[in-house]
């Protein structure tokens, strides 16, 4: 019987994201490890490898396929209320202890990592997103980097469906990679996991990069929204909290930043979760630095005023939430306050057409891979 790699090594076609090198070895430039790969090896993420100095991506399956709410990206700026369709296939680029989605990311380095990959054609995906009338087509669950060349598959479609898209990622992008998705992404979502390089190598990844995708990311036009799960004892200082507000700031103070509970996950079965006092307290930070738009997310209603979207200049509640329910509207047609006309950065629909889901809910249309066995890596 294969193995899982064995399998999908054979849902792969060449990747667009790469060099040819000298004695058949290739360098991958879909993430900031920039791999050079010898024949016959994988890079860091372990789903893009060398095959005779051609590099072979990921293609043709999904290993997750779920409509959730827009909120639970969480893009809070990008179409409040929407369903967004999102697939996710496997592997990662780093290899967090603490990370929500271990069963598709770490699947190639963990043998308790089982997730079952479904055979799939792009248009499916999207059928079935206009079929369930999502607004947004996201690519997550792993890393979407490592498998840039099939999510512009899959919008491509969705563009010409009317569809908008996005990325939920870790931003340990490149700028080739960036200039190769940019025609074809709408939404970025980026994790800012620390502002201590030890952190990040410590996950298998270095902060400049990071920095630097973010930079990019904002400069380049897509809609950014930044994401930090507060982890005790890891990044939780205020210092370090007000290091990373303040590099934000100084690209914009119009980025969301989101603040968000550590929960107790995969190998990370300490410390305690974070508590609201925590989360109130970084978002804090992040008014003091002077970013406009702060959110304390993951404990609905321990939070205070820090769920909701308030007008920068007025105070004006614009939009009312509970966890990933929209309680209140209130933003004009065009995005502005109706009460004094400010302007409220994001990408807003000229009307709100109410909440599909408040909850995710599971899709499922593809076919199953062949049964594989389960081995160690």
């Amino acid at each position: 019987m294969p193995t899982l790699k064995d399998i999908l090594d054979e849902q792969t076609r060449e990747g667009e994201l790469y060099e040819r090198l000298e004695r058949g070895w290739v360098r991958c430039y879909a993430c900031g490890h920039e791999c050079r790969i010898p024949p016959g090896q994988a890079g860091v993420c372990k789903v893009r490898f060398n095959r005779a100095g051609e590099l072979r991506v990921p293609w043709g399956y999904v290993a997750g396929l779920q409509c959730d709410p827009i909120e639970k990206k969480p893009f809070h700026h990008a179409y409040p209320g929407a369903l967004a369709f999102s697939f996710g296939m496997l592997g990662c680029d780093l290899h967090c202890s603490y990370c929500q989605n271990w069963l598709t990311s770490q699947v190639l380095r963990d043998p308790a990592a089982a997730a079952l990959p479904e055979r799939i054609e792009p248009e499916t995906i999207v059928a079935e997103a206009v079929r369930r009338n999502a607004r947004v087509v996201v690519s997550t669950y792993n890393e979407p980097l490592i498998t840039s060349e099939w999510a512009v598959a899959v919008f491509r479609h969705a563009r010409e469906a009317g569809l908008v898209t996005g990325f939920v990622s870790n931003g340990n992008a490149t700028p080739r990679v960036l200039e190769y998705l940019r025609p074809w992404v709408d939404l970025y979502k980026v994790d800012l996991k620390s502002f201590d390089d030890r952190h990040y190598r410590q996950l298998g990844g270095r902060l400049g990069p990071i920095l630097e995708g973010i930079r990019l990311i904002h400069q380049m036009g897509f809609w950014l929204e930044i994401v930090t799960l507060v982890i005790p004892g890891f990044n939780d200082s205020p210092e370090e909290l007000g290091r990373m507000a303040e590099f934000l700031a100084g690209i914009s103070v119009d980025i969301p930043w989101h603040v968000t509970a550590f929960h107790q996950d995969y190998k990370m079965t300490s410390p305690d979760d974070t508590r609201p006092e925590k989360l109130i307290e970084a978002a804090k930070i992040g008014r003091r630095a002077g970013l406009r738009y702060v959110y304390a997310g993951n404990l609905p209603g321990c939070v205070g005023d820090f769920e909701n979207t308030r007008c920068p200049s007025c105070a004006e509640l614009l939009i009312e939430r509970y966890g990933y329910r929209i309680l209140s509207y209130r933003l004009t047609p065009n995005g502005r306050c109706p009460s004094c006309d400010t302007a409220i950065a994001g990408r807003w629909a000229a009307r709100f057409e109410g909440q599909i889901s408040e909850h995710p809910f599971a899709a499922r249309v593809g076919r199953r891979l062949p049964p594989f066995r389960i081995i160690s890596s």
